[in-house]
């Protein structure tokens, strides 16, 4: 899969800054979902898993790091 492979490149401040862009993008979409304005909602879905993956790899980092 690309998405992880780009995700994995990506330095631990980067990986934060898009964490908090798709945690805004995430509150947007919900605020759209809840007002029936919401145009793509497959959107939620991508967005949700960017965010788990995000939160995986930030995990591993940490855990990899913790044990060497």
């Amino acid at each position: 899969m690309a998405k992880i492979d780009d995700l994995k490149t990506k330095t631990d401040d980067q990986l934060s800054d898009q964490l908090g862009e798709l945690k805004r993008e995430q509150f947007n979409l919900r605020f759209q979902s809840a007002t029936n304005q919401l145009e793509k909602p497959s959107r939620v879905r991508e967005v949700r898993r960017s965010i788990a993956q995000i939160k995986t790899l930030q995990g591993e980092r940490n855990r990899a790091a913790q044990k060497g």
